[in-house]
């Protein structure tokens, strides 16, 4: 006789074919949103048919992942992807990161790989979702408010929402069956992309997403991004590799260079569709970037296509010694937030503004 959790499990995939019900190795559920494989030249201008980086662990493509419907919610040290929850917060990345691990094999915290795929495929097809980035609503709404969490609030405002309660415009894909709230309610951690005093470190591909990963400070997995062409290459340790990519900021937005001007240095912010590359960054540097969302792809056209990436705000800090990267946004700063925003902090950072969201590959 099927138990309670394989009726949910049917009746989730009668109403939405790409929704499932996944059980951890303690047969608790969480409802995750199935997104196949694509290539580049799907999602980009660029005529290369590789993969998505996303699509490819440890050297094999992989047929596809599934990420987490809703916003993550903690029980017992674990990460669950359910609806109406208040997402769990101020916890650190490594906390993030672990719960979700413990929930057994294939289980992970979003990469920025995956959550790099959604947003592209977001960009592309014209369907950047809104959220809950204006205390309850979306900056662009007026009547819709989402169920405020209880006893949440900002200023006598609405903070954090339940997950999964805005309208069908909140989800990736514009429809019920897609993936809620990558626009605002908390920033969510990511794996497998870091800076160091401003270089880009990344892990191969998705490699981020193998639960044995080594995504520790000291680990040798972390690769710089040879700047010519593309390549990965091992850093020195303080991110001052030769040849590699750094942020640089440069006439009030940030650039993608070999080198980062001391005396400018810092805390700053850019719309994400101003983010640039020097003229010494090769086209296949270009386009892995293009690939993490971490530069937008001016020669994208179409009639669904936004040139202004949603208005999106690029915010980094290119003198940490370690910054890891959140993505999405939060509750209080209307359209700068989306599904191309991306900010971050030490390893260490809680805040109640930041969570994150539980993924999962077959292994």
């Amino acid at each position: 006789m099927a138990n309670n959790f394989d009726a949910m499990r049917m009746a989730v995939q009668a109403v939405f074919p790409t929704n499932d019900v996944l059980m951890d190795d303690k047969d608790e559920p969480s409802v995750m949103v199935y997104i196949p494989a694509f290539r580049l030249c799907d999602v980009l201008s660029t005529s290369d048919t590789s993969v998505h980086p996303a699509f490819r662990m440890n050297g094999k493509e992989i047929a596809g992942f599934y990420m987490g419907k809703y916003q993550t919610k903690h029980y017992n040290g674990r990460a669950y992807s359910l609806p109406a929850q208040d997402p769990s917060t101020s916890q650190n990345y490594d906390q993030f990161r672990q719960q979700a691990a413990a929930k057994g094999a294939g289980w992970h915290e979003t990469t920025n790989a995956e959550w790099a795929a959604v947003a592209l495929w977001c960009h592309k097809n014209g369907c950047e979702p809104k959220g809950n980035n204006n205390y309850g609503k979306d900056a662009s709404e007026s009547g819709y408010i989402a169920i405020q969490a209880p006893g949440v609030q900002d200023n006598n405002k609405t903070a954090r929402v339940l997950t999964g309660t805005g309208p069908v415009t909140w989800s990736h894909n514009g429809q019920m069956d897609g993936i809620f709230d990558m626009n605002g309610n908390v920033w969510e951690w990511v794996l497998g992309l870091r800076w160091v005093n401003g270089e880009v470190q990344i892990l191969t591909d998705n490699n981020a997403a193998d639960s044995s990963a080594d995504l520790t400070a000291s680990s040798a997995a972390w690769k710089a991004i040879n700047a010519a062409d593309g390549t990965l290459v091992t850093p020195d340790g303080s991110g001052t590799t030769a040849g590699t990519l750094k942020m640089d900021w440069r006439t009030n937005k940030w650039v993608f260079a070999t080198t980062v001007n001391a005396d400018a240095a810092g805390d700053h912010s850019c719309m994400f569709k101003d983010l640039a590359v020097d003229t010494g960054v090769g086209d296949a540097a270009k386009l892995l970037l293009q690939s993490l969302a971490l530069l937008p792809d001016a020669a994208l056209t179409g009639d669904k296509i936004d040139a202004s990436y949603g208005n999106d705000y690029f915010w980094h800090n290119n003198t940490q010694a370690e910054r890891l990267p959140i993505r999405g946004g939060s509750w209080g700063s209307g359209s700068t937030y989306g599904v191309f925003s991306h900010s971050g902090n030490v390893r260490s950072y809680t805040r109640w503004i930041v969570g994150g969201r539980c993924a999962f590959v077959k292994q």
